[in-house]
Formats: structure tokens, sequence, C-alpha cells
């Protein structure tokens, strides 16, 4: 039987098993990659373990167990697992980001479980095409602030390198403080989680690009794939004062990924609703669900 102690603590070192994994087992939302897990357990720790050709993750908020569907060959005995132990340990929510295909299998196995759709959490997914080449009237607003921008501003852009690190780190040190970053506890978290995964950029194999202005970077984009058809943003961030930066760093994004992937997640809005705002004026093809289990549906 799973217990609490038998999970370990993602780190840096776990990185070869999760892609060895995931290589069989693709994902699909953006709260199971590596790369989100480690750089954001210093504000949600993250734990996993192995069982039968399963992974099975565990993070904590608010100093309560959540767990996640097992990830890996189907097997009855040890979802039934998971749920005992998130019975017996979890909080409120114990089981969190349950993707469609393990809603429709945990539901054909356990019918009484009540799973609510966790809108908050639900990855925006978008035709990689579409975002580069902004086509056709739906996307008349962003081609006008990109074009605005360009006639406005002389830039150019680069892949982040070793080379230009330093400058990298440096744009995010004005970036947050323009921001006010710690007036705002998850800013001041995203704002770590950024910290960390560019100190350890190489080792996490993200890519990325910056946007200079007059030779100064101003923005950034961090990314890396999800799967063979899609790639996922984890930090796209501008300095403010710029009309149209954030269209512009969007769409050099774009025109780079669309050459390898179909599909852009650009992962949730978190309830946040200027950001909702944002995410739906870019039009998703699709978005990618997830449902949770409370406490008492258990």
């Amino acid at each position: 039987m799973i217990r609490l102690e038998d999970f370990r603590p993602v780190t840096l070192k776990d990185q070869q098993l999760f892609k060895s994994h995931y290589s069989r087992f693709p994902q699909h939302h953006s709260e199971y990659l590596y790369t989100t897990l480690v750089s954001w357990s210093h504000y949600t720790p993250a734990f996993y373990l192995f069982k039968e050709d399963n992974l099975i993750l565990m993070t904590v908020m608010d100093a309560k167990p959540q767990f996640r569907p097992p990830v890996g060959e189907r097997s009855e005995s040890v979802l039934e697992e998971v749920i005992y132990l998130a019975r017996k340990e979890g909080g409120v929510r114990p089981i969190v980001a349950i993707e469609e295909q393990a809603n429709e299998w945990i539901g054909g196995i356990y019918p009484k479980i009540k799973m609510t759709a966790d809108r908050n959490f639900f990855d925006y997914v978008y035709l990689a095409k579409n975002l580069a080449e902004l086509p056709g009237k739906p996307y008349l607003t962003q081609r006008s602030h990109l074009n605005r921008f360009r006639k406005r501003y002389g830039y150019s852009v680069e892949q982040i390198t070793s080379s230009n690190m330093s400058e990298v780190d440096f744009f995010l040190k004005r970036w947050c403080k323009q921001r006010d970053c710690e007036s705002e506890p998850l800013l001041e978290a995203e704002v770590a989680a950024i910290t960390f995964c560019m100190a350890h950029y190489f080792e996490l194999e993200v890519s990325g690009i910056v946007l200079r202005i007059d030779g100064e970077v101003q923005a950034l984009s961090v990314y890396e794939p999800i799967n063979d058809e899609t790639a996922a943003i984890h930090f796209e961030k501008a300095m403010p004062g710029y009309d149209g930066i954030y269209p512009a760093i969007n769409n050099e994004a774009a025109k780079i990924l669309a050459k390898d992937y179909m599909y852009i997640n650009r992962e949730s809005d978190l309830g946040i609703p200027g950001l909702r705002t944002a995410k739906e004026r870019l039009h998703p093809d699709h978005m990618v669900k997830v449902y949770y289990v409370e406490r008492e549906d258990l």
C-alpha cells in the first residue's frame, strides 16, 4: 500500500526519469511537466513515486497533500491505492489535475465519485500557425498592435544563450522592480519560479528568446515541448511602457515554434480576469480541461 513516506521530492536529479516516462506516456496539461513541477516547488512542493510502471504525483497546498491520477499503464489497483491515500491524507481537494481521459477512466470504475471541472486551470491551446501569422478578421486587433509596435520601435530577437544570460537576469530584476513583485504573493512566487528556471536553464533543456529594443533586453519567452505536437510557453514577460510588446514577443516565439509544432499551449489563466480576457482574445483552438475531487465526494 502506498504511504506518504514513499514519495520523494522532485529535484533537478530527476529530469531523466520524467523524460523517459513521458516519452512513453505523453502529457497534454502543463502542470504535469517536470519543468513546471521543479520550478514551482518552492511555492507548491512536488513529490513523486513510481509503482507498477505508473508515475504518481503529489503536491502540497496549504500544508495538505493533493494527488494526481497515476500516469502510465492503466492500473485499477494503483488507482485504488491513490484514492485510498487521498481520502486518508488529502486536504479539501485531495485529487486534482484530472485530465479528460483520466476522468472517463476513473468515472468508469468509480461512478459515484463526482469530478468537478476546474476552469481556472484549463490550459489554453492555440494553433501555432495562427499565432505566427495572425490571419483574418479574428486577429485584426493583434495585427494592429503588432504593426504599431514594429513601426515605433526598432527591435531585434535572439535565442537565449550563455552569452546573454546575465542580461536576462538583469531584465528580470528590472521587470520585477517595475511590477513591485513583492506586493503580490503569487507574482512573487512566479518570479521565483522564473529565476529558478533561468538559473538552471541548460539543465532543464528549455529554450527561449529575448526581444531587444535599442540593444537592451525588454522581453523574453521561455518554452519547451509537451509532446510531439505541442510546445508550452512557460514564461512570457515584457517591460511595461512599450505598447504592443506582448503581442510582439508572443508572435516571435510562435513563428519559431510553428516550424516544429502544430499547437502552442499557453497554460491556464488561474482565474485572473485580465489574464483570462487576454488568453481568450488569442482565440484558442481548444482547452485542456482538468477536474478535481472534493474530499466529501471521496
